[in-house]
C-alpha cells in the first residue's frame, strides 16, 4: 500500500478536522459487544462492507479489506474490555487520506439491559475527500446502524445457543 498516514493518538477523536459520530443501541451487554469488536476475523459476518479482516501482531494490529477493494493496515490503539475499542489507519490504498482513527465507545444502556455504542470516525484528508465524506454522512450512518443491528442479532443468536 502506497499511502502512509500520519500517526495520531486517541485524542484525535476530539481534534480531527472532520469527526463523524454515530450512536446506536444493542440488546447485548458492553462485554459481549467488546468481545465481538476485538474478534477481528469475524467482522465480515456482521459488517457487510468488510470483505476480509485479520488480526496481526498478536492483536496489536489489523488488516482490513472492504468490498470494492479499499485496504487498510491498522494499529489497535485501545482495547479496554467493555469500554472502548479503537484503531488507527497506518497505511491504505485509498488516496487523499492524511490521518484516520476510528473509536467504538461502549456504555451500558440507560435501561441497564444492553449497550449504547458510540462510533467516532475521526479523519483528515484533502479538501475534496472531506467534502465527499460530509456528503456521504447519511450513508455512513446507515452502514454503521446496519452493522450494529447485524452484530446485535449475531450476539443474540449466540446467546440463545
Amino acid at each position: 500500500m502506497r499511502h502512509r498516514l500520519r500517526p495520531v493518538g486517541l485524542d484525535y477523536v476530539r481534534t480531527a478536522p472532520l469527526r463523524l459520530v454515530f450512536v446506536a443501541e444493542t440488546t447485548a451487554p458492553p462485554e459481549a459487544v467488546f468481545r465481538a469488536l476485538a474478534d477481528v476475523e469475524n467482522w465480515p459476518r456482521w459488517y457487510r462492507q468488510v470483505a476480509a479482516a485479520r488480526s496481526t501482531d498478536d492483536g496489536k494490529g489489523r488488516e482490513i479489506r472492504l468490498k470494492g477493494g479499499t485496504r487498510f493496515v491498522e494499529t489497535v490503539m485501545a482495547a479496554d474490555p467493555a469500554e472502548c475499542y479503537a484503531y488507527r489507519v497506518d497505511r491504505t490504498n485509498a488516496p487523499g487520506l492524511r490521518a484516520l482513527l476510528e473509536e467504538w465507545r461502549l456504555m451500558p444502556s440507560p435501561s441497564g439491559t444492553g449497550s449504547v455504542v458510540r462510533y467516532t470516525f475521526a479523519v483528515d484528508g484533502v479538501a475534496p475527500l472531506r467534502g465527499a465524506l460530509r456528503l456521504l454522512r447519511p450513508g455512513l450512518r446507515r452502514a454503521f446502524r446496519d452493522a450494529v443491528r447485524a452484530l446485535d442479532r449475531r450476539l443474540a443468536d449466540r446467546a440463545a445457543d
